[in-house]
C-alpha cells in the first residue's frame, strides 16, 4: 500500500505539520497519521451501519491511547503494560470530543468511534492539539456525515506579547498563558467560527504580572482568540489538501432519526405550552422540576390514547417545547427561569473552617450550587508520580472533583470518577495554578478535593472559589484570590443574549457554556463550548467583560470571608522545614545504608526526605511536633558543621562501627575517629577487633592526629593509668577528658585504612 501525504509550514513556525493516509489501519473507515516534529499520532474513525436504538443523543466515543513506547519507555505498572487512561489522556479525549460533536447532523444516531493512538512522542511537541486535527482529517476521509473539517491550534503568550503557534513544552512553560482554540470555516468561507476553547495560565503568569510583562487580561485573551483563527484556517486548508489528493470513502447512506412527528409536536404544544410557561417562572429548582414533571405526566396520560406506544416521542416533544419556552422568555423578555435579568448573579455565600480536623476547608455557595472544598498538606514525597508521555514526572498540586448523585437530587451508583469529573477537577486545578506558591516558597504537597453537595449550574467554577477559600484557610500563601463564573448564550433570529451565572437548565437549553476564572487583574483559566456554528469575536469579547464584572463580585465575597491566607498552617498539618545543603554533603546526611537519616526519623518521629536539583541538595523535614523538627535541624547542622576535636584531648566516646582494621568511635556530635587495630592490644597483637571492643561500648580515647582533611586518629586510653594503650604520653600527664558525646547524634564516618596501613608498615613492619 502506498501512502499519500501533505505537509505545510504554518505561519510563524519552523516545524512542518504533516498529514498522511493510506498506509496504516486500512480497515478503519478513515485513518490519518499526523506528525509535528517527531511527535506522531494515528487517528481512526469508524461507525456502525445502523443507528443505535432507544437513545435521544448522538453516540460519539473518543479514546486516546497513550503508548509508552512512543517515548521509549516501559510502563511503570506491575505488569509493565498500559492500564487505565491517564488524566492527561482523558483531558485530550475531551478536547477532541468537544469540537467534533457539534459537527454531526441532527438525527444521526449511528455509533461513531474515534481512536487516537500516540505512536511517537519526542517530548518536545505536545500531541493533544495535533490529535484534534488528525481526528478531524480521519473523519473527513471516512465517509461518515461529518460537517468539517475543523482545525485546532495551541497558542502561547510570550513575554513580549507575541502569540506563539503550536508551542513546544518549553515555550509553553515559559509563557504566561496558553490557549487551545478549535473552529471551522463559516458557511460562506469568509471567517473561522470558534467552537471550543480551553485555556489556562502557568507558573510564569505571576512572574509576568510582577515584572509588568504580558499577562492574560480580558482584552489580551480576546485578541488571542482572533489571532488563533489564522492557524485554524491553515490547518483546515491542509486537511482539504489531503482530501483532494487522496480518495475519501463514498459518503455513507443513513436515515435521520426523528424523535417525534409533527402531529405529536402540535398536540404537545396545544396541551402543555401555557402550563409550561407558568411552571418555568418558578424560581426554586426542586419546585420547578416537580411542577414540570407533573405537567409531563398529565400530558403523557392525556395523549396516550391518541398516540399509542409513543411515550418516548411525547417526552422528547415536551423537552423540546420546554427548551423553546425557556429561550423565548430570555430573548423576548430578558427574564430568566428564576426571574433574574441577564447579568445578575444568584445570592453568594462563603464559609471557612467547617471541618476541624482538616488542614483547610471552605464552602462556597451560589444559589442552589454548593461546593465544599478541603485542602490537605503533605510531605513532598506525597507528590503524585506521573507515568505519562509528557515531560513532567511528578505533580505536587492536585485537585480532585467529586459529584455524587444526591447533589442533583437523584439516586445513582457511586463509582470511580468519570471523564466529566476528571475534566472539571483539572479545570479548577488549572485556574489556581498561577497563584499557588512554588515548591521553593512552600514545600508542601497540596491536594484539594471538591465535594459537590448541591448542583444547579457551574459546579466547576464553584470549585474554583471553594479552592481559594480552603487554601487560604490552610495557610497556603497564594498570591491572590481566584474566582470563577460560568457564562451562557442564547442565539435566536440573529440576536445574541449573554447570561451571567447560568443555571443547569440554561446550560442544557442554551447555545454556549463559557467558564472564566481569574484574579482581579487577569484571567487564569477559561473553557468554552458551543452548540451553534461558532460565536463572533465581538460577542466573546463582550462575554469576557461581563464575566469580569461578575468575578469581582465573587472575589469581594471571598475576601469578606477571609481577607488573606492564615499566618500559619493548621495545628493538624505537619510543620515542614527545608534546608539547602551542598551536593557533596548528601551522602553524609543519609549515612551508610541510610543509617543517619533512619536514626533521626526513629528518634524524633519526623518524616525526612533528601533530594537535589542537580546543583544543590535539599532536606525536607516534616512533623506535627515543631520541637522535633528543630531537633532534626540541630543534628543536620552538626553533620554539616561538626564541632572540632582538640589534638591530644581525651574523650569519652561510643563505638559506632567495627571493621577488620579498627573501630570507629564517635567522640563529638557528627565527629568520628578511628582507633586502629594496632592500638588495641597494649603492645600485643590483636587479630579481631571484636575480641577487644563491641558496638555501642563506651571507651576513653585520645586524639593522636588530625589530618588536613579533618580525619581523626585515636588511641585507646587505659582506664587505670590514663595512658595510651600503644604509645605513652611524652609529657607523662594525661590529656583532659572531654564531656561525653551525645549518644544519638548522627556521625560523620571517615576511613583511615590506607593511611594507617602505610604508616604502620613503615614504622613497625607488616602486620600481616
Amino acid at each position: 500500500m502506498s501512502a499519500i501525504s501533505v505537509e505545510r509550514q504554518f505561519t510563524g513556525m519552523d516545524t512542518l505539520i504533516r498529514f498522511e493516509t493510506g498506509l496504516l489501519a486500512p480497515q478503519a473507515h478513515g485513518a490519518v497519521v499526523a506528525q509535528l516534529g517527531d511527535t506522531m499520532v494515528l487517528a481512526t474513525a469508524t461507525t456502525s451501519k445502523q443507528p443505535k436504538d432507544g437513545i435521544d443523543f448522538f453516540p460519539l466515543t473518543v479514546d486516546v491511547e497513550e503508548r509508552m513506547y512512543a517515548a521509549g519507555k516501559i510502563p511503570g505498572s506491575f505488569f509493565r503494560r498500559e492500564g487505565r487512561a491517564s488524566d492527561q489522556a482523558i483531558l485530550t479525549c475531551r478536547l477532541i470530543d468537544r469540537p467534533l460533536r457539534p459537527c454531526f447532523p441532527d438525527g444521526f444516531r449511528n455509533d461513531v468511534h474515534v481512536v487516537v493512538t500516540i505512536l511517537g512522542a519526542d517530548l518536545i511537541n505536545p500531541h493533544d492539539v495535533l490529535s484534534i486535527n488528525a481526528a478531524s482529517a480521519a473523519l473527513m476521509m471516512s465517509g461518515i456525515p461529518f460537517q468539517g473539517p475543523i482545525g485546532a491550534v495551541r497558542i502561547a503568550l510570550a513575554a513580549d506579547g507575541r502569540w506563539i503557534p503550536f508551542p513546544t513544552y518549553q515555550e509553553g512553560d515559559e509563557s504566561s498563558f496558553e490557549l487551545v482554540v478549535a473552529g471551522r470555516m463559516t458557511s460562506d468561507g469568509s471567517d473561522v467560527a470558534v467552537m471550543m476553547v480551553e485555556a489556562g495560565g502557568t507558573e510564569f503568569t505571576w512572574k509576568a504580572y510582577e515584572s509588568k510583562g504580558a499577562i492574560p487580561t480580558e482584552e489580551v485573551v480576546a485578541a488571542g482568540l482572533v489571532e488563533a483563527k489564522r492557524w485554524i484556517a491553515e490547518s483546515i486548508a491542509l486537511q482539504q489538501e489531503l482530501i483532494a489528493k487522496a480518495t475519501p470513502r463514498e459518503p455513507m447512506s443513513w436515515t435521520p432519526v426523528t424523535d417525534y412527528s409533527d402531529e405529536i409536536a402540535q398536540a404537545v404544544q396545544t396541551a402543555a405550552r401555557a402550563r409550561l410557561v407558568t411552571a418555568n417562572a418558578i424560581a426554586d429548582k426542586l419546585e420547578r422540576a416537580t411542577a414540570i414533571e407533573s405537567i409531563n405526566a398529565e400530558v403523557q396520560e392525556a395523549l396516550s390514547s391518541q398516540f399509542e406506544d409513543q411515550a418516548g416521542a411525547i417526552k422528547s416533544a415536551l423537552r423540546s417545547l420546554l427548551k423553546a419556552v425557556v429561550r423565548e422568555r430570555i430573548v423576548n423578555d430578558g427574564v430568566r427561569i428564576d426571574g433574574r435579568d441577564t447579568s445578575t448573579i444568584r445570592p453568594l455565600s462563603a464559609t471557612v473552617g467547617l471541618i476541624p480536623t482538616a488542614h483547610g476547608s471552605g464552602m462556597f455557595q451560589r444559589g442552589e450550587t454548593q461546593v465544599l472544598n478541603v485542602c490537605t498538606l503533605g510531605m513532598p514525597r506525597m507528590n503524585q508520580q506521573l507515568d505519562t508521555l509528557g515531560i513532567e514526572d511528578s505533580k505536587r498540586y492536585m485537585h480532585h472533583y467529586n459529584m455524587p448523585p444526591f447533589a442533583s437530587g437523584e439516586p445513582g451508583f457511586m463509582r470511580g470518577p468519570k471523564r466529566r469529573e476528571i475534566g472539571h477537577g483539572l479545570l479548577a486545578e488549572r485556574a489556581l495554578a498561577p497563584v499557588v506558591p512554588s515548591e521553593e516558597e512552600f514545600s508542601y504537597a497540596l491536594r484539594l478535593v471538591s465535594e459537590v453537595l448541591s448542583s444547579n449550574g457551574s459546579t466547576s467554577m464553584a470549585s474554583v472559589c471553594g479552592s481559594t477559600l480552603s487554601l487560604m484557610d490552610a495557610g497556603v500563601p497564594i498570591k491572590a484570590p481566584v474566582g470563577g463564573i460560568a457564562m451562557g448564550l442564547i442565539y435566536e433570529d440573529g440576536k445574541y443574549v449573554t447570561l451571567t451565572d447560568i443555571l443547569g437548565a440554561e446550560d442544557a437549553f442554551g447555545d454556549m457554556d463559557f467558564k472564566v476564572a481569574g484574579t482581579r487583574d487577569f484571567v487564569t483559566a477559561l473553557q468554552l463550548d458551543t452548540k451553534i456554528d461558532g460565536i463572533p469575536a465581538d460577542v466573546l469579547a463582550s462575554a469576557l467583560k461581563q464575566a469580569h464584572t461578575a468575578r469581582m463580585q465573587i472575589i469581594d465575597v471571598i475576601e469578606q470571608t477571609i481577607s488573606a491566607p492564615r499566618a500559619e498552617v493548621a495545628a493538624t498539618a505537619p510543620r515542614i522545614v527545608t534546608i539547602q545543603i551542598p551536593m557533596d554533603k548528601i551522602g553524609e546526611i543519609i549515612g551508610p545504608k541510610g543509617k543517619n537519616i533512619n536514626a533521626m526519623q526513629l528518634d524524633t518521629g519526623c518524616d525526612i526526605s533528601v533530594d537535589d536539583d542537580g546543583s544543590v541538595g535539599r532536606v525536607v523535614i516534616g512533623s506535627k511536633d515543631g520541637e522535633m523538627v528543630k531537633e532534626v535541624q540541630r543534628r543536620i547542622e552538626l553533620i554539616l558543621n561538626p564541632p572540632e576535636a582538640t589534638l591530644g584531648a581525651v574523650y569519652l566516646g561510643k563505638v559506632v562501627g567495627i571493621t577488620k582494621f579498627g573501630a570507629f568511635v564517635n567522640i563529638l556530635p557528627g565527629r568520628d575517629g578511628l582507633v586502629h587495630i594496632s592500638k588495641l592490644g597494649r603492645g600485643k597483637r590483636v587479630d579481631r577487633v571484636e575480641d577487644v571492643l563491641e558496638l555501642n561500648q563506651e571507651i576513653s580515647v585520645r586524639v593522636d592526629e588530625i589530618d588536613p582533611s579533618g580525619k581523626l586518629a585515636l588511641s585507646l586510653i587505659d582506664e587505670n593509668t590514663g595512658a595510651s594503650s600503644s604509645v605513652s604520653d611524652t609529657t607523662g600527664t594525661a590529656a583532659p577528658v572531654s564531656k561525653q558525646a551525645a549518644a544519638a547524634a548522627p556521625s560523620n564516618r571517615v576511613s583511615f585504612e590506607d593511611s594507617f596501613e602505610t604508616e604502620l608498615a613503615r614504622e613497625i613492619g607488616d602486620l600481616g
